[in-house]
C-alpha cells in the first residue's frame, strides 16, 4: 500500500486518546473509524513473536490502544474505557456512541490468553459487548482455528498486521456458548488450606475463587470453586500429557521458544507418558468408568446416567470443533446416527456439549482421517462427574489448554465437577470458518428443542452462576508468571 492509502486504511481502526483515558481533553475528530479496535497481546506468547507483534501494532495504531497483557489486566482496561464512553455519551458526544457500537477486540496469545479475555467480557456484563478476534500465538490455537484465523503463529511484520486488520474489518459476528464449571471437594482436616496448590491451577479457575456464603452450593466443611470455558473440558490421559508438557515448560522455559519445538516436545511426552501404549502403562483404575460416575442432562431437569465403556481413558466435553491443534473429535454424524441416537452436528451456539471418549493415542489418530471421530458418548446441556474413593489418588483435568492435577477422595467422600450452559459471547469469524451456527442457512432445527430450565434458582444463585470470576477475580493472580499461559 502507498503511504496515503495506508494512512487512510489505518484511520478506520484508530481510537483517539481521550476515549482511552479518563479526564483527557476531548479532541475534534473529523473522521469516524469504521472498525475501531482495542488490541490485547500476551507479549510472552510464541517465544519472541508476542513482543514483535506488540511493536508492530503500536507502530501502526495509537500506542495507547494496544495493551501488553503482562503489564495491564484487560478487566481494568475495559472497565476504564467503558466508563469513559458512558461519561462522554451522557455529555452528548455522539462520536463515543459510534465507537462503542463499532468496537472490536483483538487478542493475541494462546487459548488460555483468549479465554482470559472472553471471561472478562462476559463478567463485565456490557450493554454492547464487543466481538473478539483471536490471533494464534500459542501451541494448540484451537480457538483461532475454529473461527478461521489459522493455527500457525502469524507473521509479525507490519504488512502481516495490516492484512489481519483487513480480515477483522470484514469478519462476521458469531455467538458461541459459554460454559460454567463448578467443583466441590471436602476441605482437608490437616495440611494446606487449599486442596490444590495455587500454582497448579488453570488460570480460568485461578485460585478457585470461592462462592459466597449465600450460594446454595456452598456447604459447610467443603471448598466450592467455579470458573468458565469456551472450548473444552477434558479429563484423563490427554490431560496428563498436557500437564507433563506445562510442567516441563515451567521448569525449562528457555526450551519452548517456537511453535514447532513445542509441538515436537508435546508429541515426545505423549510417548513417554505411555499414551501410545496405554494398556501397558496406564492402570485400569484410572480409566474413566473406574474413576467417576457420570451423569448428563439432555432434557432440562432430567439427569440420566452416562454409560462409559471400560476401555475409555480420556473424555472430552467439546464446545468448538477444534481440539488438540485442529482435530475434530465429534466429526459429523450421518443421518442414521442422527435419528437412531438423537445426535446432531457440532454447532457452537446450540447450548449442547459434545462428549467424546478415547482409548489411547492410536484411537486419537483416527481423527486424521476426514471422516474420523472418537467414541461419541452423548450431547448434553449439563454434565456431572462424581468421584468416590477408589484405587487412584488423583486424575488430570484440563480446561481450554490449561491442565491441573486433581486430588481424588481418600475417605468416604465425593469430589463433584458439574458443567452447565451459561449464556453466550460474541466472536469474530472469517467467512467459511469451520465453526457452524444453528442459525446458518440449511441447518435443521435441533432435536433437543429450546426448552427453558425447569430447575428453580434463587436470585442470589443466579447472580453467582453468572460470574466466571473474570472482572476482579478472573485476572492472573499475583505470583503467576504470564509466560506459563498458553
Amino acid at each position: 500500500m502507498g503511504d496515503c492509502k495506508t494512512n487512510h486504511f489505518l484511520k478506520d481502526f484508530y481510537i483517539p486518546n481521550y476515549i482511552l483515558g479518563p479526564d483527557l481533553e476531548v479532541e475534534n475528530v473529523s473522521y469516524t473509524p469504521a472498525c475501531p479496535v482495542l488490541v490485547f497481546i500476551n507479549s510472552k506468547s510464541g517465544g519472541q513473536l508476542g513482543g514483535a507483534l506488540l511493536e508492530s501494532y503500536r507502530s501502526l495504531l495509537n500506542r495507547n490502544q494496544v495493551f501488553d497483557l503482562s503489564e495491564e489486566a484487560p478487566d481494568k482496561v475495559l472497565n476504564k474505557i467503558y466508563i469513559t464512553l458512558e461519561r462522554l455519551k451522557l455529555s452528548g458526544y455522539g462520536f463515543a456512541s459510534e465507537i462503542q457500537k463499532r468496537l472490536r477486540l483483538i487478542v493475541a496469545g494462546g487459548d488460555g490468553t483468549a479465554s482470559w479475555l472472553l471471561g472478562v467480557v462476559c463478567d463485565l456484563k456490557l450493554s454492547q459487548p464487543p466481538p473478539i478476534a483471536t490471533v494464534p500465538l500459542g501451541t494448540g490455537n484451537n480457538l483461532p482455528f475454529s473461527f478461521g484465523w489459522g493455527k500457525r503463529n502469524p507473521g509479525t511484520d507490519e504488512e502481516s498486521v495490516k492484512l489481519f486488520l483487513k480480515q477483522v474489518m470484514e469478519a462476521k459476528e458469531m455467538k458461541i456458548d459459554s460454559w460454567h464449571i463448578i467443583m466441590r471437594m471436602r476441605a482437608p482436616k490437616e495440611g494446606a488450606c487449599d486442596p490444590i496448590p495455587p500454582l497448579e491451577l488453570p488460570h480460568s479457575l485461578h485460585a478457585f475463587h470461592r462462592v459466597s456464603q449465600t450460594d446454595s452450593l456452598n456447604m459447610e466443611g467443603y471448598h466450592t470453586f467455579r470458573g468458565g470455558f469456551w472450548n473444552y473440558f477434558s479429563m484423563g490421559m490427554d490431560a496428563q500429557v498436557s500437564y507433563a508438557f506445562h510442567s516441563e515448560r515451567k521448569l525449562h522455559p528457555e526450551k519452548f521458544k517456537n511453535q514447532l519445538v513445542n509441538q515436537s516436545t508435546y508429541a515426545k511426552l505423549g510417548c513417554t507418558q505411555g499414551w501410545f501404549c496405554a494398556s501397558l502403562f496406564h492402570p485400569s483404575s484410572r480409566n474413566i468408568a473406574q474413576l467417576a460416575k457420570v451423569k448428563i442432562m439432555k432434557k432440562h431437569g432430567h439427569w440420566q446416567d452416562l454409560n462409559i465403556p471400560r476401555s475409555i481413558r480420556s473424555i472430552v466435553c467439546l464446545n468448538l470443533p477444534s481440539f488438540s491443534g485442529g482435530l475434530n473429535p465429534w466429526g459429523t454424524p450421518n443421518m442414521k446416527k442422527v435419528w437412531d441416537r438423537d445426535l446432531t452436528p457440532p454447532y457452537v451456539d446450540d447450548g449442547l456439549l459434545e462428549v467424546v471418549g478415547f482409548r489411547d493415542a492410536w484411537h486419537g489418530l483416527v481423527l486424521l482421517h476426514p471422516k474420523g471421530h472418537g467414541t461419541r458418548l452423548a450431547q448434553a446441556h449439563r454434565i456431572r462427574f462424581e468421584f468416590h474413593r477408589g484405587a487412584a489418588e488423583c486424575t488430570y483435568m484440563r480446561i481450554d489448554g490449561e491442565p491441573w492435577k486433581q486430588p481424588l477422595p481418600v475417605d468416604d467422600d465425593t469430589v463433584v465437577v458439574e458443567i452447565s450452559h451459561l449464556g453466550q459471547v460474541n466472536m469474530l469469524a472469517t467467512l467459511g470458518c469451520r465453526s457452524k451456527s444453528v442459525h446458518d442457512p440449511l441447518v435443521p432445527s435441533s432435536p433437543h428443542g429450546e426448552e427453558e430450565d425447569s430447575e428453580e434458582e434463587s436470585d442470589e444463585d443466579w447472580e453467582e452462576r453468572r460470574k466466571f470470576g473474570a472482572a476482579d477475580t478472573f485476572k492472573i493472580p499475583d505470583g503467576i508468571d504470564i509466560t506459563h499461559l498458553s
